[in-house]
């Protein structure tokens, strides 16, 4: 059991020269097992064989982590020939701040495009500035700068279809509200409108077959942003907004397949994991996911279609990467190509009663984070974190790029060969059309602590307890953990660049000192 002062003393070095926000403003007070974890793991040395590599980022929308056995290809060509991050996070896990991490390095409180809706809320953002993002920086090295699919929510309203971001050499992007139409949707390609024939995955994929296959002068980064697993149109006859037509489950919303994958997952049920459809639980908020909604059995049973059809999208994205590498094998350009897939967010269906994303627990914050490239080693799981605006980071570190603004992530490339290493993770969730936050935190290796605007915490042991049924936060043990991870979590909700938490400390000598923590 975790607990008492030599707990509260480690999770304290986990903030570098932050012992103060604990209580412990002097060094010589803690013990001296824990004085040998103060000091970060140095970076590792990373070997670079190619010193500008072509950079293929991936991205598909609302994809879990627990989603990834029904993306067997990519789980082979990434997987089997790259590196699998075990923890992948996104510390903001919502569409717009996840897309916007991904382009600055930035947490959703830095970049400033933090929601989906209102004056904080995607591509109208008012903080949001897209003249500084990885595509600018990029482009002024002389990469070609490649992008399809989906970009931030908003882009295409209040005349803005024909707009082409800065940093964007080649720009094949969905209109809103074009976007969530899976079927002959309008594609704004270099400042003109085309409509396009066929289902949104394969139209994106041809789109990018194309961007990539002709590039030669120049290295290039291309971001292919996938629409699916979203939720989108047209409704069909197996959508439940139709199957259950003037029924109250005729109200989920679901994603749309390929034409060809359509039922062929339809016995498989949802999973049913011990977090699933609670009967509310007294000892979270009030306003905490599991006691807003109640699922009924009728729910449920949609609830199965929606998870259906969520898979058998997958099964298209599944067959578009492998065409991608196709291509690249095609044109002699895979071995000097960095591949990176991942997912803006997770997605929970029944978990805490959730039927979405937006919050703090692990089936909407962890994503696949999956890298194949130059440098990188073959058929390795790395078990430390990494978080959206990591990737970024690692991005412009790979290319030998300036950042063109303060980093809040780090490039990741050093660590895959490390030792597991534990860091410290912000986590952050505003208002669907607002500006203020939901809940701030952090995420500590097996640790997870948030606090809600409203008042109100939780706190969980996830190796312990990796469902996060268990809230430890007024469990008199655990105050020693609970008080340090609270002042963390108060220390890092507002950092920015090098005030943000980057040092990487060894999991194994941490693991074994919380352990060993006496009473």
């Amino acid at each position: 059991m975790v607990r008492g002062r030599p707990a509260r003393a480690v999770l304290a070095t986990l903030a570098v020269g932050a012992l103060a926000v604990v209580g412990i403003d002097d060094p010589s007070r803690v013990p001296e097992s824990a004085r040998a974890v103060l000091t970060p793991t140095p970076t590792p040395a990373f070997e670079r064989p190619v010193q500008r590599p072509n950079i293929l980022m991936v991205t598909v929308d609302d994809l879990a982590a627990a989603d990834m056995p029904y993306l067997p290809r990519v789980r082979r060509l990434m997987e089997g020939g790259g590196v699998a991050f075990a923890d992948g996070i996104a510390p903001s896990p919502m569409c717009v701040p996840a897309r916007a991490s991904l382009l600055t390095g930035q947490y959703a409180h830095n970049h400033g495009a933090k929601t989906v809706r209102g004056p904080a809320g995607g591509y109208q953002a008012r903080d949001w500035d897209e003249r500084d993002t990885i595509a600018t920086a990029l482009q002024d090295a002389d990469y070609d700068t490649l992008f399809t699919g989906k970009y931030l929510n908003g882009y295409g309203k209040a005349g803005t279809a024909r707009e082409v971001p800065p940093g964007w050499t080649d720009w094949r992007a969905t209109p809103d509200p074009s976007t969530y139409r899976f079927f002959d949707q309008r594609l704004s390609i270099n400042h003109r409108l085309e409509r396009q024939q066929g289902y949104t995955t394969d139209v994106m994929t041809a789109q990018a077959e194309e961007m990539i296959g002709e590039r030669r002068d120049k290295p290039w980064f291309a971001w292919v942003n996938y629409v699916a697993p979203h939720v989108g149109g047209p409704v069909d006859a197996e959508a439940p907004r139709k199957k259950y037509a003037g029924t109250p489950q005729g109200r989920f919303k679901s994603t749309v397949p390929d034409p060809d994958d359509v039922g062929h997952y339809q016995d498989v049920p949802l999973p049913r994991t011990p977090n699933s459809f609670p009967d509310g639980d007294p000892d979270v908020p009030a306003y905490a996911p599991a006691n807003v909604r109640q699922f009924t059995a009728a729910d449920k049973v949609a609830l199965d279609t929606v998870y259906q059809r969520r898979i058998e999208a997958a099964r298209g994205l599944d067959r578009a990467v492998a065409r991608l590498f196709r291509q690249l094998r095609t044109t002699g350009q895979l071995d000097e190509t960095l591949v990176i897939f991942t997912s803006d967010n997770g997605y929970a269906i029944g978990n805490h009663n959730l039927n979405g994303k937006l919050y703090h627990y692990d089936e909407s914050v962890r994503i696949p984070v999956l890298m194949r490239g130059p440098g990188l080693p073959s058929g390795v799981t790395v078990p430390t974190a990494v978080t959206n605006p990591d990737l970024a980071a690692t991005i412009l570190a790979a290319a030998g790029v300036e950042p063109p603004r303060p980093l809040d992530g780090v490039d990741i490339l050093p660590w895959v060969d490390a030792p597991a290493q534990v860091r410290v993770v912000p986590i952050e969730a505003y208002q669907v059309a607002g500006t203020q936050r939901i809940y701030f935190g952090v995420r500590v290796g097996a640790w997870t602590y948030v606090r809600y605007r409203k008042g109100g915490q939780e706190l969980y042991d996830r190796s312990r307890d990796p469902y996060e049924i268990h809230n430890l936060a007024r469990v008199q043990e655990y105050a020693a953990v609970r008080k340090a991870l609270a002042s963390l979590a108060k220390r890092y909700r507002g950092c920015a660049g090098d005030t943000c938490p980057k040092g990487f400390y060894a999991a194994d000598e941490l693991s074994d000192l919380l352990e060993s923590a006496d009473a």
